[in-house]
């Protein structure tokens, strides 16, 4: 704590008397409130105190706390070793060198020199501009993150009743096919309440069909026939979907003008 410093609040301070003497005092944090006695002219006397923090300078507070080091990989107050082996800004291996020597030929290059392996013998450290360094590993974190999720999977169901008419029939197969080739996988369940348990063969019969209609833009992956609930899961062929996804070839011009020509 460097110092205190303190505030006096009274709005009749001339009118106190030399002996006064507080009835009873509050302590509230860095203020203190001082009531007098009834018969003092004014109710109440307030003194705030505050307090300050902190050292800096030549002052006899504590000391600053330092600024940590942007990145431990430039932090070579660990590497207790004198030698490093150095790898240089074109990514050559410069081989094993002082610190300091390391150190000259990044101020020489006027660029960073990063510790790479500080557990090695010696450690492994290379001269590169760090924040570029540093910007291309966010951006390929960033774009690796993308392509986890484009590559993951939905799942999307598709409910049909077991006697379930045609039109809605090829809504849902339309809409499975949209789904197979945008790359998500598709659930077709047929759900059977009471009596219509009876229908099981004709439900089976129906997700199987619904299968073969599908055709080879999926490839089954899950079913279960044994319960009320009958289901098919289907994942897109991938092979399939990226044909079907590639747009068609041109003719070649030759064979187009000689077709014509002979036309």
């Amino acid at each position: 704590m460097a110092g205190l410093t303190s505030t006096f609040h009274h709005p009749c301070k001339s009118q106190l008397p030399k002996t006064f003497k507080p009835s009873s005092i509050h302590l509230h944090p860095f203020s203190i409130r001082i009531l007098s006695p009834k018969t003092s002219p004014c109710p109440s006397i307030r003194t705030t105190i505050s307090a300050r923090y902190g050292g800096g300078g030549g002052g006899g507070g504590a000391p600053r706390r330092s600024k940590p080091a942007e990145d431990e990989a430039l932090d070579f107050s660990s590497v207790k070793s004198d030698t490093v082996r150095l790898i240089d800004q074109q990514q050559k291996m410069v081989g094993v060198v002082t610190k300091a020597q390391a150190f000259q030929m990044a101020e020489d290059a006027e660029l960073d020199l990063v510790i790479l392996s500080p557990d090695a013998e010696p450690p492994v450290v290379r001269i590169m501009d760090f924040n570029k360094y540093k910007y291309e590993q966010q951006k390929k974190k960033r774009d690796q993150q993308k392509k986890s999720l484009a590559s993951r999977m939905d799942m999307k169901e598709l409910k049909m009743g077991y006697n379930i008419d045609v039109h809605d029939y090829s809504v849902r197969l339309r809409a499975a096919k949209r789904f197979l080739a945008d790359g998500d996988k598709v659930k077709i369940i047929v759900n059977l309440k009471g009596r219509e348990n009876e229908f099981r063969n004709n439900a089976i019969e129906l997700v199987r069909r619904f299968q073969a209609d599908v055709g080879e833009l999926a490839i089954e992956e899950a079913k279960s026939f044994k319960d009320r609930n009958i289901f098919i899961v289907l994942v897109p062929n991938k092979v399939v979907v990226q044909k079907s996804q590639e747009p068609p070839k041109k003719k070649d011009d030759t064979v187009a003008n000689e077709v014509s020509a002979s036309v």
